[in-house]
C-alpha cells in the first residue's frame, strides 16, 4: 500500500497491493473494517479517526479507512438496491464504475446471451450481468483489481487477461476503455486504453459492447470502422455514457438511440423526423441531454407533437407540454440585450433567476451576476439564437418553470 496525491484537490488516496487485498478479505481484516466503520470519517473528526485507527490497527490504518469510505461512496452510487456493504475499491475504480440503473439497463439488452466482460476491473459491471446473462465470465489485466473482483463477485469465472486478446470465442465482448489519466480526460478514441480503434480491428466480425465517452465524434468513430448502433444514456439529469453495440446486437435500422432511464423513455433514428419549424408557442421544452447528444432532436420532438425555434438548435416549443416532461411556460419574448433583459425581469419583480443558453456567446453564472435583481418570483431565462447569416439574432424568453 503506498499513497498518492491526484486530482484538482491533490487528494490523497490509497493504492492498494495485493497484500492489502489479502488482508481485508481475510477475517482479521473484516473484523478490522467493522471497528473502523463504527467511526464518522467526516470532516470534523477525520483525523482523530484516522488516529484512533492507527492506534489500533497500525500500517492497516490507511486501506482501512479507505475502505470504509469507499463503500460508503458506493452506496450512493449504485442505490439501496444493491447492496456493495462488503465490497472492496479502489478510488479509480469506483469512479469509473457504471452507475447501477445504467449498467441494469444494458444487461437487460443482453438477457440471455453468453457474455464476457473484458474490462472487469473490480466487477461491479459482472454484478448487473449476472443477473440477465446465461454466461458471464470477466478479465482484466490489473490483478489488483481482479482480486477484489473474485471478492466482489466469487460466484463467477474471473481471470488476467488482455481485453485486445480475447480470451472466449462466441460470447458477446463488453469492454469499457478507461477515458480518463489521473484527473485528465482523454478525448480521442485512439487515446483510450485499450485504443478504440484497435479493439474495434480485435473484435472484427464478433457481437460487442464497447463503451466510450459521451462526447466522443460518432463520425470518427465511423471512420474507425464501427458501422452498429450508437446508444446515449441518461440517468438523473446528466448524459452518462455512449455506448456501440454491434451491428448484430442493434435492434433493425437503427443507428441512432437516446434511453432515458428516469423515464423509460427511448427515441430512435427509425421513427419520424417530420417536425416543423416556428415561432414559440406557450412551452419551451430543452431535451433530455441524450436526445440531444444522440441528434434525435426532431424525432424526439415529431413523437410529442413539439417544434423546432430554429432548424439549428436544441430547443423545441409547443403548446402542450409532454407528460412528466419540464418544460418553461413563454411571459415574453425580445431580442436579447442585457439591458433590455435586466429591465424586463425588474418590471416582473424577478429575484432568483435560471438562465439557459444554446447558440449565443453567454455565461449564464456571469450574466446573472450582472442582472443585480432585488424581486422575489422565480423565473427563468431562455436566451438562443434564432435564423442564420445576416437574419440571425439573438433572442430571450422571460418564462416561468413548470417546476
Amino acid at each position: 500500500m503506498v499513497l498518492q496525491r491526484h486530482g484538482d484537490g491533490g487528494q490523497t488516496v490509497v493504492a492498494f497491493g495485493l497484500d492489502d487485498v489479502r488482508y481485508l478479505r481475510s477475517d482479521a481484516g473484516r473484523l478490522a473494517l467493522d471497528e473502523v466503520d463504527r467511526h464518522r470519517l467526516i470532516s470534523s473528526t477525520l483525523v482523530s479517526d484516522i488516529a484512533s485507527a492507527r492506534t489500533l490497527f497500525g500500517d492497516h490504518a490507511a486501506v482501512l479507512v479507505e475502505t470504509v469510505q469507499l463503500r460508503r461512496k458506493a452506496v450512493a452510487k449504485f442505490g439501496d438496491a444493491t447492496d456493495v456493504s462488503g465490497w472492496l475499491f479502489t478510488d479509480e475504480a469506483l469512479q469509473q464504475a457504471t452507475a447501477g440503473p445504467v449498467a441494469e439497463h444494458r444487461a437487460q439488452r443482453l438477457a440471455g446471451a453468453a457474455v464476457h466482460d473484458a474490462t472487469c476491473s473490480i466487477g461491479t459491471e459482472l454484478r448487473a450481468l449476472r443477473k440477465w446473462a446465461d454466461v458471464v465470465v470477466g478479465s482484466d489485466l490489473d490483478p489488483v483489481r481482479l482480486a477484489m473482483a473474485r471478492h466482489n463477485v466469487p460466484e463467477l469465472m474471473v481471470c488476467r487477461a488482455d481485453a485486445l486478446r480475447p480470451i472466449t470465442a462466441g460470447a458477446v465482448v463488453v469492454a469499457d476503455p478507461a477515458r480518463r489519466s489521473g484527473s485528465r480526460r482523454r478525448f480521442d478514441p485512439r487515446a483510450y486504453l485499450p485504443p478504440l480503434d484497435q479493439l474495434l480491428q480485435v473484435l472484427g466480425p464478433r457481437e460487442y459492447v464497447l463503451k466510450c465517452a459521451p462526447g466522443a465524434d460518432f463520425g470518427v468513430l465511423c471512420r474507425l470502422g464501427f458501422d452498429g448502433e450508437v446508444e446515449v444514456t441518461s440517468l438523473a439529469g446528466g448524459v452518462r455514457e455512449a455506448c456501440l453495440w454491434s451491428r448484430g446486437l442493434a435492434e433493425g435500422r437503427v443507428r441512432r438511440r437516446a434511453s432515458m432511464l428516469d423515464s423509460g423513455e427511448q427515441i430512435t433514428d427509425a421513427e419520424s423526423d417530420d417536425c416543423e419549424v416556428a415561432p414559440a408557442g406557450r412551452w419551451i421544452v430543452d431535451p433530455d441531454g441524450a436526445v440531444v447528444r444522440a441528434g434525435l432532436v426532431r424525432q424526439y420532438a415529431t413523437k410529442h407533437g413539439l417544434w423546432q425555434l430554429d432548424p439549428d438548435i436544441a430547443y423545441l416549443s409547443g403548446d402542450r407540454l409532454p407528460d412528466g416532461v419540464r418544460g418553461f411556460e413563454v411571459l415574453e419574448q425580445l431580442a436579447f440585450s442585457e439591458r433590455r433583459l435586466r429591465q424586463a425581469l425588474s418590471v416582473r419583480a424577478a429575484g432568483a433567476v435560471e438562465i439557459l443558453v444554446r447558440g449565443v456567446d453567454v455565461d449564464p453564472d456571469a450574466l446573472r451576476s450582472r442582472l443585480r435583481l432585488r424581486g422575489s418570483e422565480q423565473m427563468s431565462v431562455v436566451i438562443t439564437r434564432l435564423g442564420s447569416g445576416a437574419a440571425s439574432r439573438a433572442t430571450a424568453f422571460i418564462c416561468r418553470p413548470s417546476r
